[in-house]
């Protein structure tokens, strides 16, 4: 109840917290047809391969957590102004992330994970603004490896840091 409570109330519409025929219309209209928010797409969160497959779970599994995660970046963009969030990386096969040097308990190998570029709000006002929505691991600016890049994951334990951008 709480959520959809939030959720009425970032969109404008009368927040009682059940989700009635407005909450479901802006619902809709914030889907595409395969269920991931308009701004975000399955190929953006899986430049590893096509078939979700070789993770830490199995491939539905893992793409199921990009969908959640996909939705928290679809709430932390209207939050932040509706401007676009750019994904550079998402999940990863652990051959994936063997290659380019990822943890050895990275949360992308489980779909959980998602680099972000800076674009207009900055490595900063993400990692700030992830803090709000929903994500337990958030690693930017001033953390080893991550002056160039956000990155954000849910599922996991919280651990937050991003050194430069006072977290």
């Amino acid at each position: 109840k709480a959520a959809v409570a939030r959720f009425q109330s970032a969109y404008g519409l009368a927040s009682d917290g059940i989700a009635g025929a407005q909450t479901f219309s802006k619902i809709y209209a914030l889907q595409d047809d395969d269920c991931t928010p308009v701004n975000f797409t399955y190929a953006e969160l899986n430049r590893c391969n096509s078939d979700w497959s070789g993770g830490k779970v199995s491939a539905a599994t893992a793409r199921a957590n990009a969908l959640v995660t996909m939705w928290k970046l679809q709430a932390m963009r209207h939050a932040m102004g509706d401007r676009p969030i750019t994904v550079n990386g998402g999940f990863r096969s652990v051959s994936c992330n063997s290659a380019v040097g990822g943890a050895a308990n990275s949360r992308h190998m489980y779909g959980h994970a998602a680099d972000l570029g800076a674009g207009s709000q900055g490595f900063c006002g993400l990692a700030q603004a992830a803090r709000n929505h929903g994500f337990t691991e958030i690693l930017g600016p001033g953390y080893p490896g991550h002056n160039d890049h956000t990155h954000v994951a849910g599922g996991g334990g919280r651990f937050w840091s991003a050194p430069s951008c006072g977290i």
